[in-house]
């Protein structure tokens, strides 16, 4: 192993074992070059989420390959499907910024489908995130389409996401592409740290118009 990959491997085991949200007692890291691997098990899906962040977030990555898996302690008493199911449109029902009723959720031995239409690409992030912590739940696969309320041109998109990543204080503008085809954003180009990453693919997220985001960004 390199010196810059045991650094890498150092910062994440630290990261992990200080956050809190996370048991990483029985997760395995492997650091090859700057691209790393989880595997090994946690407790809660969130718990798998929050791995795979400060993955992302440690300085020196540019890849994250999770093969972690949600095993729930043995004690815990693991609420069926319909009862999960019944959780997660509780959780939406209650979410002022998601309609509901234009929704369908699928569960079936703990992976959730969540299928349907919303207006905003935002929407679909938060819809996912907002039952991410539901006990039971293994696995989400997003298949939330994006029906816009309003027509938005490809260019006044690109134009409107280039204007949102310049007023960010982190990124330098310079250092990232945006293209937009049929209201899907791809964004590539490579950027110093963590933190840029993020705000240039939020500035994506939350533009008026957008239906898909496909994050191409690499980080030094």
């Amino acid at each position: 192993m390199t010196e810059i990959e045991e650094e890498i491997l150092k910062r994440i085991t630290d990261q992990l074992y200080w956050d809190n949200r996370v048991d990483a007692t029985n997760i395995n890291i492997q650091v090859d070059g700057r691209t790393v691997e989880l595997s090994g098990s946690v407790p809660s899906y969130s718990a798998r989420q929050a791995a795979i962040f400060n993955a992302w977030s440690s300085k020196g990555v540019q890849k994250v390959i999770n093969e972690i898996q949600v095993k729930y302690p043995p004690a815990m008493e693991i609420p069926s499907d319909n009862e999960i199911k019944t959780n997660i449109q509780s959780i939406l029902e209650w979410n002022p910024n998601i309609d509901e009723g234009t929704l369908t959720v699928e569960v079936k031995n703990g992976h959730v489908t969540l299928e349907g239409s919303v207006d905003a690409y935002w929407k679909k992030v938060k819809a996912e995130q907002s039952v991410s912590g539901v006990i039971g739940v293994l696995d989400i696969t997003n298949k939330l389409v994006i029906v816009p309320t309003k027509a938005v041109a490809d260019e006044e998109i690109a134009q409107n996401i280039v204007a949102a990543i310049d007023r960010k204080i982190s990124v330098d503008v310079e250092s990232v592409n945006v293209k937009v085809v049929d209201g899907k954003v791809t964004l590539s180009g490579t950027v110093s740290n963590w933190d840029a990453h993020n705000e240039a693919k939020q500035a994506a997220e939350l533009t008026e118009g957008v239906k898909d985001v496909e994050d191409q960004i690499l980080i030094a």
